[in-house]
């Protein structure tokens, strides 16, 4: 299946998974009562687009199995991270703000703004894998090494810098200080700086083939989420509330890593 008939059949395929995907995420976050469950989705969400193309396309083969893995990969680590940071606690303080200002909790305001969101999010940024599943041409070999190797700086962004932060918040001596060692010394947050880089990874391999470049707004979009929509920025301003956050933000990298500044004399 390959062609455009191949990606209307591709992109419907993966909007009706989605689309399941994110009702039934909302009924368990209503169930349990709390939304951020949808995180926990995020991921997994990607995978399944990742996999229905490799299944019903008849995209290059080669391109198509690595990005199904690296997807995988990439999707349920996230996906189970999210799960063992937000099991057994309350509500994110980004979603708790979010609905907030699009005037409070009611069902359909949290179908709209979260899961129908989360939801259309994903099947945007999933395009580079759609458009790929119906490629028959075999892309270029350095573009797909390239790519590979900046999705592989992404994971280990993500990964360490997760790992360092639940060290640090097992530490009872750290309780009520800011985290700012390791990867969080040089970027305020390198998880999503990694996220980023995983999907600017991936839309490179995509676009080693013809018409694959056409998809770059994808990863624009995710790193735009990741910058300014509900991802860093949203962060920012519960963290802004912490003491010694404002001294943090002075000396370290809001998004792009770099060595971070000295400390002031009255943060010593």
């Amino acid at each position: 299946m390959t062609g455009w008939s191949g990606f209307l059949t591709i992109t419907v395929a993966s909007l009706v998974f989605l689309a399941v995907l994110q009702a039934a995420t909302f009924a368990v976050g209503h169930r349990i009562g709390r939304y951020n469950v949808v995180d926990v989705a995020w991921g997994l969400g990607f995978v399944g687009v990742a996999w229905l193309g490799l299944l019903l396309g008849g995209g290059d083969p080669l391109r198509n199995w690595l990005l199904a893995v690296l997807v995988t990969v990439w999707g349920v680590r996230l996906s189970w991270h999210m799960h063992a940071k937000s099991a057994g606690k309350g509500e994110d303080p980004r979603y708790v703000d979010l609905l907030e200002r699009s005037g409070g909790t009611g069902l359909g305001t949290v179908a709209r703004k979260i899961f129908g969101v989360q939801g259309a999010s994903q099947w945007f940024v999933s395009l580079p894998l759609q458009v790929s599943a119906v490629t028959e041409s075999a892309g270029l070999l350095p573009v797909m090494i390239l790519g590979t190797l900046v999705w592989v700086l992404g994971v280990s962004f993500e990964a360490v810098g997760d790992a360092q932060l639940r060290a640090f918040k097992a530490d009872p001596s750290n309780r009520g200080t800011i985290m700012d060692r390791g990867l969080w010394a040089w970027t305020r947050h390198p998880n999503y700086f990694g996220d980023s880089c995983v999907w600017w990874g991936l839309w490179l391999i995509v676009a080693s083939a013809w018409p694959g470049v056409l998809t770059v707004l994808s990863p624009l979009a995710m790193t735009y989420f990741l910058v300014y929509a509900t991802g860093a920025r949203l962060l920012e301003k519960s963290m802004s509330r912490r003491p010694g956050y404002r001294e943090y933000q002075e000396r370290t990298s809001y998004f792009l890593p770099r060595p971070p500044r000295p400390r002031t004399r009255a943060g010593t």
